[in-house]
């Protein structure tokens, strides 16, 4: 039974342990994040978590001598990683919202956005906890708890885009750009605060940045109103559902994505190295970003072992591809916008389906859980595999945890892995706005007949 046809009964006459028994479809488990109609969005989530296990894992497994190729490919891809994932899941999340409105109610949609973010930020503070104390220093329990990964990011995204969608296209488009382009100055300013020992800059940093700045609040939030605008394009067109509404969509992407890319590089190509303090660079000068502040420039100082060719050097990282600054955002989402084109012309508008696409759509779907599945061997080769080998290595790997997930969702209803969790969550969350509703009216009825016999007491009273 879908969700749709769950709103059309009374959840609230089934006992809740006995609603949650109940068997989940494996197309809801698969999707719970998607937007259904739209094999493109799927297709391109799976390049984005698929690049991002390919990160992961070379950055743990290549040998020193080919670890450079990690920083270079890296630095340049990031574009497919998490800021391309993030603006996906946002994207998608409008789509449902909108699809839902017209025949569920407001609250079971709020509640239903609301506990998966919630779920997904739980799981973030849990992954939290072993990542920040084995990666970063000066952090112990319980500060342990919150930093911003992109898990973190994704679940507070959910919460951040119902609200957004409240806003018109053009008040999202201002607050966006206002966050992209203080982002850097806000930061800044904090980061020499907390240095210098002041108190209230230490919290809005720990806040704000994180112990772990991979997807800061700063300047990611702009993404939640970004991806809102061109989530209701999206929805629109596909309601739409005509041959000019798909043209319209695709030429609205496009330009606006290879603008937003030509933007992002004029305004990031200046070149930072790490250094301990802020030194904004000029245009024949090399400023320099703390590591701890934005820790993807260390791909820099990875891109540097390089050593096949010594007469190549590498004096600076262009700002536009340092994660978290201002023109790195920019670049990011028009990236995102031109991937996402390309890929709903070849596969919604053409209609061009094969294999390759087939399994891209599957991993797209299963993200969450080849996100957090795939660190489970992660320490099998540790700077062990040239390259060769990882080539190797890396194709099984993806193709193990593709059957894993097959075999979980076909043979055992995905019981227990992160799509079942978040299926069941926003299952409690529906359930949970009708017993709210129900049980307001349930008071408002025993408010009524209170008032009414004391009412009639009060007569029968003055008759005596």
């Amino acid at each position: 039974m879908s969700s749709e046809e769950e709103n059309e009964i009374d959840l609230d006459s089934i006992p809740l342990f006995d609603y949650l028994k109940k068997a989940i479809p494996v197309e809801e488990l698969r999707d719970f994040s998607s937007s259904r109609r739209i094999s493109s969005i799927d297709f391109v989530k799976g390049v984005a978590i698929v690049l991002i296990m390919l990160a992961h894992t070379a950055g743990a497994w290549l040998v020193p001598y080919w670890k450079f190729l990690y920083g270079i490919v890296f630095s340049f891809l990031d574009i497919l990683g998490p800021s391309l994932f993030v603006f996906l899941s946002a994207l998608s999340v409008v789509f449902s919202i909108r699809r839902r409105k017209k025949s569920t109610p407001e609250k079971v949609i709020r509640n239903r956005i609301f506990s998966r973010g919630i779920m997904i930020i739980t799981i973030a503070v849990i992954f939290n906890i072993v990542s920040i104390e084995f990666t970063i220093p000066d952090y112990s329990f319980p500060a342990t708890l919150w930093g911003w990964n992109i898990l973190m990011f994704i679940g507070a995204s959910q919460i951040f885009s119902y609200y957004a969608l409240k806003l018109s296209k053009v008040a999202r488009a201002i607050i966006g750009l206002i966050i992209i382009f203080t982002s850097d100055g806000v930061r800044q300013f904090l980061f020499q605060g907390k240095e210098a020992g002041d108190l209230l800059s230490t919290v809005l940093h720990y806040i704000i940045t994180s112990p772990s700045p991979m997807t800061p609040l700063l300047p990611w939030i702009s993404i939640c109103f970004i991806s809102s605008i061109f989530g209701e394009y999206l929805y629109e067109a596909m309601m739409g559902g005509t041959k000019k509404a798909y043209k319209k969509l695709f030429r609205t992407f496009l330009y606006w994505g290879v603008f937003l890319v030509l933007v992002g590089v004029f305004l990031g190509r200046n070149s930072y190295v790490p250094g301990s303090e802020f030194l904004v660079a000029t245009d024949y000068t090399i400023g320099t970003l703390p590591l701890n502040e934005y820790p993807h420039i260390d791909l820099l100082n990875v891109t540097r072992t390089q050593s096949i060719i010594p007469e190549i050097t590498y004096p600076g990282m262009w700002e536009f591809l340092i994660r978290g600054r201002a023109p790195n955002m920019i670049y990011n989402l028009g990236f995102a916008l031109i991937l996402i084109a390309v890929c709903f012309y070849i596969i919604d508008m053409k209609r061009i389906m094969n294999n390759f696409i087939s399994m891209m759509n599957y991993y797209g779907k299963v993200s969450l859980s080849l996100f957090l599945l795939h660190f489970v061997f992660i320490t099998l080769f540790l700077n062990a595999l040239d390259l060769i080998a990882y080539i190797f290595v890396i194709f099984g790997y993806f193709g193990f945890w593709g059957f894993v997930m097959y075999i979980w969702n076909e043979f055992y209803s995905g019981v227990g892995s992160p799509e079942w969790l978040m299926v069941q969550v926003g299952r409690i969350g529906q359930k949970t706005g009708k017993t709210v509703k129900k049980e307001f009216l349930i008071i408002e009825e025993e408010i009524k007949e209170t008032v009414h016999k004391i009412k009639k007491d009060r007569e029968e009273d003055s008759n005596k």
